[in-house]
């Protein structure tokens, strides 16, 4: 049996960003590993300069994500900013952390556009557990701080704000997937309650290679989505398993 954090991930806008080109940032279906740790990292009230901190939790993560809002749809946020003008002196982009001021390059003349996409009304049910599990922090440890985190909390963008509490419950199971079983199941229906049961879910999922428990899948996929906390940049890469699974017995 393993402890297993659950976590909803609902907003009306969120942004798993995917690698960006030129101005184009677009969002992937579920968060990173590095998101995940941004986002643990900042309940807890770790700093970029902790960045041992981080990498080693960012290493300890074993997430399943899971899908449940699949017709969501994808908006494009349009930016622009002239900071050719007077009044735009000492302003900019804000990127790692660092304004791009007006200098000598192309900061200086013309108007910066920038395309960000978002999931709209989305809703993502994220499952982890950590390895090794005896180490701070500990599951526990990162469900209380999401109840009480030492700063506000967003979802891939600054603006991109919870609906609801993003740590839902630990549990315990003997894998990712059978807690994903219980958690979409709901609570024990009482005796005397005799509806049908609610269908058996086929959610899309991703999931990190090797996981046990899992369906079986021939082919691993990689993910890019691993950062580099001392030098602030991404780059490192793990493998998974993308596709639709149906949580009723796992196949």
């Amino acid at each position: 049996m393993i402890d297993i954090l659950v976590m909803r991930l609902q907003a009306p806008m969120m942004a798993f960003g995917g690698p960006v080109i030129d101005e184009r940032g677009p969002t992937e279906r579920f968060p990173g590993v590095a998101a995940l740790t941004g986002l643990l990292g900042n309940a807890l009230g770790l700093s970029h300069a902790d960045a041992d901190a981080l990498n080693r939790l960012q290493a300890r993560l074993r997430p399943l994500c899971l899908d449940l809002t699949p017709e969501a749809e994808t908006l494009t946020d349009y930016q622009t900013v002239d900071l050719s003008q007077t009044f735009m002196n000492g302003t900019g982009w804000t990127t790692r952390n660092r304004r791009e001021d007006k200098g000598s390059g192309a900061a200086t003349r013309g108007t910066h556009i920038r395309y960000r996409d978002h999931r709209v009304d989305s809703t993502v049910l994220v499952l982890l557990h950590l390895t090794p599990a005896s180490e701070t922090p500990t599951v526990a440890e990162l469900f209380d701080a999401l109840q009480r985190p030492a700063r506000p909390l967003f979802i891939g963008r600054k603006h991109c704000l919870p609906a609801d509490f993003i740590g839902v419950a630990v549990t315990r199971a003997p894998n990712l997937f059978d807690a994903a079983r219980a958690v979409l199941a709901g609570p024990p229906r009482q005796p005397h309650q005799d509806a049908a049961p609610a269908p058996v879910p086929r959610v899309w999922a991703e999931w990190m290679a090797g996981e046990t428990g899992g369906p079986k899948q021939d082919e691993e996929q990689r993910l890019v989505d691993r950062r580099d906390w001392h030098n602030q940049i991404h780059g490192g890469e793990r493998r998974v398993h993308r596709g639709h699974i149906n949580l009723g017995g796992v196949a």
